[in-house]
């Protein structure tokens, strides 16, 4: 007798249809590489056989509302550069897109489940088109994210994609400045928008280091807290957003740019996704 949960766990492993895996399971007497092959056999876009590939290759694709106050960003990868410039890969990558655009699902595993063309789901499509190229092909990456103004910033290529949430917008397009920020987050990788928001275990780790190598130096043992702290203000400056040197313009901040724009526009959050 073959169970719902043998009949599920096929279906995961391939994309088939049930009645699809029942049917190969039955005539497989339950053994799942015979059904594979029976599957394989009848024409089924099996994708299983590319599970454990490394897909590092790919685009990441945005779109905003007319609004500016929601963006969404997907990251669709592949195995090769050549597929990535695909037309149908990046025809699939515009539909997953836009199925998260107007569902606004709150997980990468919502996303995959909602319906798009002919009836199928995200899932199904990217298994559709597996079968058809041949490579394993992935949502690696799903943002929503809204404020007073969410800005996105494409690097060239797009294999780099950035979201920028700006507040204190005070009725201002801040569009030029999202993007300039955009720019700054892909440019330097910041850990976090200042040091309220650096992960307590990456200071922890800073101090740990910097103490380190203060004794390594022979600094006197009474010293060596002090000169840490310093060595972890010097961190927060390089590595956190609004300290940062701003890339365009070395003279000043991100935080005084921004402040430049309209008295008070600062960075809420934002999310950097690089392919590969």
């Amino acid at each position: 007798m073959i169970s719902a949960q043998d009949v599920n766990k096929l279906r995961t492993m391939t994309g088939a249809g049930m009645m699809d895996c029942k049917k190969a399971l039955t005539e497989a007497e339950g053994d799942f590489e015979k059904a594979i092959e029976i599957l394989r056999k009848k024409g089924q876009k099996v994708s299983a056989s590319r599970s454990d590939r490394d897909a590092k290759e790919g685009s990441v694709f945005v779109k905003n509302t007319d609004d500016k106050k929601e963006a969404f960003l997907i990251a669709l990868n592949c195995e090769t550069d050549f597929v990535g410039k695909n037309e149908e890969f990046q025809n699939l990558g515009k539909m997953i897109l836009e199925a998260a655009f107007q569902n606004k699902p709150a997980s990468k595993e919502e996303l995959l489940t909602l319906p798009v063309a002919g009836g199928l789901t995200v899932n199904d499509k990217i298994i559709e088109l597996v079968g058809k190229i041949g490579e394993k092909i992935e949502v690696s990456e799903y943002v929503h994210m809204k404020g007073e103004a969410v800005i996105p910033y494409i690097h060239a290529g797009s294999k780099l994609g950035v979201l920028v949430s700006l507040k204190g917008v005070n009725g201002k397009d801040v569009t030029d400045a999202g993007k300039d920020v955009g720019m700054q987050i892909a440019a330097m990788n910041p850990v976090s928008v200042d040091e309220t928001q650096v992960d307590k275990d990456l200071i922890a780790k800073e101090m740990e280091i910097a103490k380190a190598q203060i004794i390594a130096e022979g600094k006197p043992e009474n010293m060596v807290e002090k000169i840490a702290a310093g060595k972890l203000n010097k961190f927060f400056k390089e590595n956190t957003l609004l300290p940062q040197t701003f890339v365009k313009d070395n003279s000043k901040t991100v935080a005084q740019y921004l402040d430049g724009i309209t008295k008070g526009l600062t960075v809420a959050e934002f999310k950097r996704v690089l392919i590969g």
